[in-house]
């Protein structure tokens, strides 16, 4: 979001001193490589980012365009077969463990029934309610819904590296987050009247390009930040120590609340394609009942009943339970935040053990999910995913406008990183900025150190070569 002249800011020109240049001109300097180095760093994962982000905010209607077939059914007005004859049809056809089941959310949705087989693959099953005809089947997309936006969203979150993938991640939303702030500094007018919140029509060339790079960013900063810091709470070192504040200030699930029944070692993340943040690291819950000769697992149809009885929205998902003391999980994660849910049932007995809105997930929790059901559009409907579009695309245009810059500016043969003046000294106030990255940012804090190491060696490399 620079809008850097010319020249150097570290280079005195000929002109007068204006108001734009007195003030702190070795900060304004140090700034500037900061927003250069950030830039360098974060651009292709920006771009990653905005690119599956504008495709996964529309994740619904991407789905239903290309699986519609298997999605949609002929609304006839006739009763919806049973939740366990459906099963029936599914189990008929494609043999396996039974492992979740979608009813139909309006009367022109398929059944879905996700089934593993014995290599434990699993596929979704799509079956007509109303005759139980199978529609056919796609390899099971968890939460994205699809094998399409299955690897769109691993994409978007680098899973598909490897766990040090999520770091990068948690790197690159730091460094956004650096880079909105440097950005804003050298953009920040300085006492000049024109040219700030609009492209110039009278520029070319660079300048306009910088203009647009500038402009973009300002009116697209809010958004980088929204999308940084709703995204941070998953990250693994500061979505971790963010995970234990909430706690420790009271701020997460109230302590006790795990406490009144039975739990397992395996934490819900594990467990469920999906769930809330706060309760990730919590334990699932095992079912009261002892398992004995006799006795016999609740019915799917007695588990539907149960959970629609208690209000819960339409759109849910049942998790069947893999092991003899495990539990049936309802949930659903509906357009509207507030009838999200989360409900454990007992297994044999069918009663409920949990039942987790908005309400139970403490004040942190019901923050982060309010924050992913905006992150990805669902909140506010169709105007939702068009302000987020139109902020991926601004991210694009931004990312699109520093190669321009960079490439105009470079000299030749030079890489074009901002130049240090022989008498250059680190202002104290960058000292105090690089500390509160590094403490608030761990990974951006160790990146700053990587990037210094680096320089210094280039630096001293510099000056044996001109000895």
């Amino acid at each position: 979001m620079s809008d850097i002249t010319s020249s150097s800011p570290s280079t005195p020109t000929t002109a007068a001193p204006s108001a734009r240049n007195a003030p702190l001109p070795r900060l304004y300097s140090s700034v500037w490589r900061w927003h250069f180095y950030a830039g360098l760093i974060v651009l292709p994962f920006m771009v990653l980012l905005a690119v599956t982000g504008s495709l996964y905010l529309f994740k619904d209607e991407i789905n239903t365009l290309v699986y519609g077939d298997l999605l949609r059914v002929e609304a006839t007005g006739a009763p919806m077969l049973a939740p366990t004859q459906i099963v029936a049809k599914a189990l008929a056809e494609h043999p396996g463990t039974l492992k979740g089941f979608r009813p139909s959310a309006t009367p022109d949705e398929a059944a879905q029934v996700s089934i593993r087989d014995d290599d434990g693959l699993s596929d979704v099953i799509y079956v007509n309610p109303y005759d139980g005809a199978v529609l056919g089947s796609l390899w099971d997309g968890g939460a994205a819904g699809s094998p399409v936006m299955y690897v769109v969203r691993k994409l978007h979150s680098l899973d598909y590296v490897g766990w040090w993938a999520n770091r990068i991640i948690e790197a690159v939303a730091g460094w956004a987050v650096l880079l909105v702030i440097t950005g804003i500094y050298l953009w920040w007018p300085r006492g000049r009247k024109v040219g700030r919140f609009k492209i110039r029509s009278a520029t070319s060339g660079r300048p306009w390009w910088r203009d647009l790079h500038a402009v973009t960013g300002i009116y697209t900063s809010v958004f980088i930040l929204f999308f940084a810091f709703t995204g941070l709470p998953w990250s693994g070192v500061w979505g971790d120590q963010f995970y234990k504040l909430a706690y420790a200030a009271g701020l997460g699930i109230p302590d006790g609340y795990w406490d009144k029944f039975p739990v397992s070692t395996v934490p819900v993340a594990q467990a469920l394609d999906r769930s809330p943040w706060i309760m990730e690291q919590q334990p699932m819950p095992v079912s009261k009942t002892a398992p004995g000769i006799g006795v016999k697992p609740a019915s799917l149809d007695q588990i539907t009943a149960t959970v629609e009885g208690a209000g819960i929205a339409k759109g849910y998902a049942i998790a069947v339970p893999t092991s003899p003391d495990g539990v049936f999980t309802a949930s659903v994660y509906p357009d509207d935040v507030r009838k999200e849910r989360v409900v454990h049932l007992d297994q044999y007995s069918g009663k409920i053990l949990f039942d987790m809105g908005l309400a139970e997930l403490g004040a942190l929790g019901a923050a982060a999910e309010w924050g992913v059901s905006l992150h990805m559009g669902q909140q506010f409907g169709l105007l939702n995913q068009l302000v987020l579009l139109a902020a991926c695309i601004a991210i694009m245009t931004m990312a699109v406008s520093a190669i321009v810059i960079w490439w105009k500016r470079r000299p030749a043969g030079g890489f074009g990183a901002p130049r240090v003046p022989a008498d250059f000294r680190v202002p104290p106030a960058v000292f105090v900025i690089a500390i509160a990255c590094g403490i608030f940012f761990p990974l951006v804090g160790l990146s700053l150190i990587v990037v210094a190491i680096i320089e210094l060696v280039l630096g001293v490399a510099k000056r044996v070569r001109a000895a």
